[in-house]
Order: structure tokens, then C-alpha cells, then sequence
């Protein structure tokens, strides 16, 4: 008897442990589980930033476009995607007449308008092509461009250039250009550019457009279509309002070479809606090109105009 009452008593124990044991395990099973579960943020924050600072999808609150007005900018596109822009200028100088003329003929937009669109998409990393034609001459513009730096490990982006457009559907007075856009952002809300540019065969790049006396616009060659270079430098800026609202500027300044008539200038109010940017322009001039920039723009005139982008990314 005495063995059999020991004998329960251990059994008795035994079974004791061995439900402590079970319930101990139920209690602490979601916490070991939680416990291995829970990512040191410490750690996590490099990876994270790491991804968003390479990642050229990534929209730059600073530098909505791939121009400022009509001169390139520093933005990325994400390798195979694309971008499509659409350019308009009226024809209808906004310093001729009276308020009342210009809003019968709506502000230059019943006298025509010099129209292009250009597509762009990035077939490498960094590395962009684009196609641009104009209704300014037929004019036809290859362009492409490597972003080389960008301000992360520099305290500026830095963009190289090259063109190479021709009139006519791109059968005659080629111009060929090689420059660089230099961008500098200061927080989201402001960016800067310069943007040092040398086109060959300026002045043999496209005919001069006037306007008639009853406010149409008339073609005529130039006088002389010498083969002649030019050197400029645009100066261009953009500052963000409120979440989506732009205003931006450039001015392009010609320090060497052909350089008829005044500097090319132009200013823009802009709307940022997701993939799409909406850009209401101001310019002295017709020209939207390279070449055509460094021909400048007409003394006391002022085009309406706008450029519609829209991302594929």
C-alpha cells in the first residue's frame, strides 16, 4: 500500500509538471513569437532610404518637368518608361493693340499657333532619347540625355546634352548642339539652373517669322544662311507653391557667336496633377529648339502658349 500511495503521488506530480508546462508554453508562445518578429527600425531606416534615393520613380516635389520653360532640366526617368509633351505658342503678339483687340482675337489663340510634341523614354539607366518636331519650319530634334550626378552625392545634378535637329522634316540646315543642364534644389520648394549650351549653324537653322499687318504670321528666308555657331548660357528657375502649384523662368543669354535680335525669355505658371503637368507660358519667342533658342527672341513681343506633360511611370 505504502508503494502504491508513492507511486500515485509521483504520477500525480508528474502530471502537474507536465500541465504547468503546456499552459506556460500556451502563455508564451504569441510573445516568443512577437518577440522574433519585431524589425529593429534602426536597421531598417538605411535599407529604406537606400531604395527612395535610387529610385528614379520617385517624384521630385522640386522638379516636376523635363524642362523649365523651353531648357532642359535635370529630372530622371525610370529606365523604360516614357514621357510625352505637347507645345504649343500662339501667334498672336500679347503688346500689339488693345485689351479689348487681344480679347477679340482670345488673346493671340485665333491667330494660329506654332505647335510641337516629343516623346521621350529612357532606354538605359540614367540615360534618356527623345523626338521633338515642331510646326516652326518642320523642324525635327534628336536629343538625348545622361544623368550623369545628381545631388545626393554632389552639392549639385549634373545632366549632359547632345541634339542634332534639321528643318524641313529634318532634310536640311542641321544644327547640331552639346551642353549641359546643372540643377540645384534647395529643400521642395525652390530649384535652380544653368544650362551652358554651343549650337552649330544658328543662323541657317530655320526662317524668321513676322507678323503681317493684319496680325497673321509670314515666313520669309533670311538674308543670309551663313553657317554660324553660337554660344549661350540659359538661367532658369522653378519655386513650389502650396502641395502642386509652380511658377518657373529662364532667360537664355548668348556669350559668344550669332546672336540676332534679344535673349530668349520665358516664364510659365504651373499645375502638377499626378502624372500630368499643366505649364500656361510666356515667352519672347516661337523657339522651343536648341538652335532656335540661340536665335533669340523679337523685341517687343509676348506669346501666349502653354506645355502639357504627361508621365508613363
Amino acid at each position: 500500500m505504502v508503494k502504491l500511495s508513492s507511486i500515485t503521488r509521483q504520477l500525480t506530480c508528474t502530471r502537474a509538471c507536465v500541465i504547468t508546462t503546456c499552459v506556460i508554453a500556451h502563455l508564451s508562445g504569441p510573445h516568443s513569437a512577437l518577440a522574433q518578429s519585431t524589425w529593429d527600425p534602426a536597421e531598417a531606416a538605411p535599407a529604406s532610404v537606400i531604395v527612395q534615393d535610387d529610385d528614379d520613380a520617385v517624384r521630385d516635389p522640386a522638379e516636376p518637368d523635363f524642362v523649365v520653360v523651353n531648357l532642359p532640366s535635370t529630372l530622371r526617368l525610370p529606365r523604360f518608361k516614357g514621357n510625352f509633351r505637347l507645345t504649343h505658342r500662339f501667334a498672336g503678339n500679347l503688346r500689339n493693340g488693345t485689351f479689348g483687340q487681344q480679347a477679340g482675337n482670345l488673346f493671340g489663340i485665333d491667330q494660329g499657333a506654332i505647335i510641337g510634341f516629343e516623346y521621350r523614354i529612357a532606354f538605359a539607366t540614367h540615360a534618356q532619347a527623345a523626338f521633338y518636331r515642331s510646326s516652326f519650319d518642320k523642324t525635327i530634334q534628336l536629343h538625348g540625355k545622361y544623368d550623369a550626378i545628381r545631388q545626393r552625392s554632389m552639392p549639385v545634378a549634373i545632366s549632359p546634352v547632345v541634339s542634332i535637329e534639321g528643318t524641313d522634316n529634318f532634310q536640311e540646315k542641321y544644327a547640331p548642339a552639346v551642353g549641359v543642364a546643372v540643377s540645384r534644389h534647395v529643400g521642395t520648394r525652390l530649384a535652380a539652373y544653368v544650362t551652358p549650351m554651343w549650337v552649330h549653324n544658328t543662323a541657317a537653322s530655320l526662317e524668321s517669322i513676322e507678323h503681317d499687318h493684319d496680325g497673321g504670321v509670314e515666313s520669309h528666308d533670311e538674308t543670309s544662311h551663313a553657317r554660324r555657331d553660337t554660344t549661350y548660357v540659359g538661367l532658369g528657375a522653378r519655386v513650389r507653391f502650396g502641395g502642386s502649384a509652380y511658377v518657373a523662368g529662364e532667360v537664355v543669354l548668348r556669350t559668344q557667336g550669332y546672336a540676332p535680335d534679344e535673349s530668349a525669355y520665358g516664364v510659365s505658371v504651373e499645375k502638377r496633377v499626378g502624372a500630368h503637368i499643366f505649364s500656361l507660358t510666356f515667352t519672347n519667342t516661337f523657339g522651343t529648339t536648341f538652335a532656335q533658342l540661340a536665335r533669340g527672341g523679337a523685341a517687343n513681343t509676348l506669346f501666349l502658349g502653354f506645355n502639357l506633360g504627361r508621365k508613363f511611370f
